[in-house]
Formats: C-alpha cells, structure tokens, sequence
C-alpha cells in the first residue's frame, strides 16, 4: 500500500489544489492532505479551519492532518512513502526542486510533482484571497465552501 502526503499551506485552499490531490487520489493507496501550521505567517484561516475544508470537501476519501516543524518528520509520523507537489509555473519548480532535495537529503523522502492542468495553472491562494477582498467572484476558483467562508469572513 503506497501512501502519499500532500503538504501545503492551503489558505485557502483552491481548484488547483484539488486538481492535484484528485488526481493524486487516483494513483494512491492513500492519500494524506496535510495542512501546515507557519506561525511566522499570517493565514486568513486558522490551520484547523483549513483542514476542515478538506474535510468536508473529501470526507473519508483521504486522511487530513495539521503540522508544524519539518516535513520529513511528519512525513514519518504519517507512515507516507512520498510527498507530492503540485506545480503551477516554473517558479514553482525551482523553489519545489530546492524544497524536495533537501527532503531526500534529510530523510530519503522522494517527492512526485504534478503539474496542475493548464486551464488553472494561473490560480493562487494569494491571488484568490486578493480578488475576494477587493470584491471580485472567486467562483470557479475555490471549492463552494471556500467560497462561502470567504465571503463570510470578509464581510
């Protein structure tokens, strides 16, 4: 049984992302989201918050987690065989390529990317959250419960 952790900060949480983790539902045993807890960032959502996006997104399809700390050790605590990372630009790449190599360094952890499909590749959390509080529809860019705590925490 391969395991596989999907690690991010998620706030929030966008259609991006659930394309990556769909499609990592797909080649998995099980999948495990796992919502990191920065405390030197400033998150318009709480960590328990995000995960519970998922949560009532995905149900008992996968497994959902909060951390802190490095993500090789969660990595393990998890049971996770590898991490997997969407990637939305060659930004992306080069900052994940970084990210993962120290991983293998540190652990032996592998990391699989998977390039998030063309037609949402221009999505970010922080783009979503900046259209949300200027006023703007983020329909299509967030999962509908996403959309509704947007709009709710920002009116």
């Amino acid at each position: 049984m391969t395991t596989a952790l999907c690690p991010g900060s998620f706030d929030p949480p966008t259609s991006g992302h659930m394309d990556v983790i769909d499609r990592a539902l797909g080649l998995f045993d099980r999948v495990v989201v796992a919502v990191i807890d920065n405390p030197s960032k400033t998150a318009m959502f709480t960590a328990a918050e995000r995960a519970g996006f998922f949560k009532e997104i995905y149900g008992e399809r996968l497994d959902v987690t909060t951390f802190g700390g490095l993500l090789v050790d969660h990595v393990r605590a998890m049971g996770a065989d590898l991490v997997v990372k969407g990637l939305r630009t060659g930004g992306d790449h080069e900052y994940e390529t970084q990210m993962a190599q120290m991983n293998r360094h540190l652990s032996g952890v592998e990391t699989l990317f998977i390039p998030t499909r063309p037609d949402l590749a221009y999505i970010s959390s922080s783009l979503v959250k900046e259209v949300a509080r200027l006023g703007g529809s983020v329909s299509g860019l967030v999962p509908d419960v996403v959309e509704k705590a947007l709009k709710e925490r920002l009116s």
